[in-house]
């Protein structure tokens, strides 16, 4: 077994057949980073998410929640972890079935700031993302209960209350944030 230390180096192929455990990687910078355990507001978070999401992507696409996905990041591999991934059917069929990373560029990542991040941590990691070839980037910020999503243009919008998200991106598909803090019994 692959031990993992702080400031130790690996190849890709060595941090993708690191095992499963209790504690998620991502790899960044040739290294293993330990990702933030999720507190009780971001784990009620992310499963509403999975909740109020899932049901549009039927037919569509998949939702997976802490999948890791193989991108490129200022020309190094980087391997990150979103709180949630939605990739439609078009990007990767629904035949695929194996258990790795996702092989293919998602239309959208969601990630939520958990305690000790900030705001200006998760901007920097979204324009990565958007840099890499993800169409959006969700950010939910549940200490100022706010959804900011990233556009590849560079632009980005809040959304509060009942302000819906709509997208192209996702065709006929609406969420307010009160929906998702109902969802997740923090109202």
């Amino acid at each position: 077994m692959v031990k993992v230390s702080p400031g130790r180096k690996f190849t890709l192929e060595e941090f993708l057949a690191l095992p499963e455990g209790d504690v998620n990687f991502e790899f960044v910078n040739g290294k293993a980073v330990s990702k933030v355990s999720p507190k009780f507001f971001h784990s009620s978070l992310q499963a509403a998410l999975l909740v109020l999401i899932r049901p549009w992507c039927r037919g569509k696409g998949k939702i997976c929640p802490e999948w890791a996905i193989r991108l490129k990041c200022q020309g190094e591999d980087w391997v990150p972890v979103p709180d949630l991934t939605y990739i439609s059917y078009q990007r990767l069929p629904a035949s695929w079935k194996r258990n790795q990373a996702c092989p293919a560029l998602p239309e959208l990542v969601i990630e939520i700031i958990s305690p000790g991040q900030t705001m200006k941590e998760l901007e920097d990691k979204a324009k990565d993302y958007l840099e890499a070839g993800i169409s959006r980037v969700w950010v939910v910020d549940p200490e100022a209960i706010v959804i900011r999503v990233f556009f590849l243009d560079g632009l980005s919008q809040v959304y509060t209350d009942t302000t819906p998200i709509v997208d192209r991106l996702l065709p006929s598909f609406e969420l307010t944030i009160k929906q998702v803090l109902e969802e997740a019994e923090l109202l």
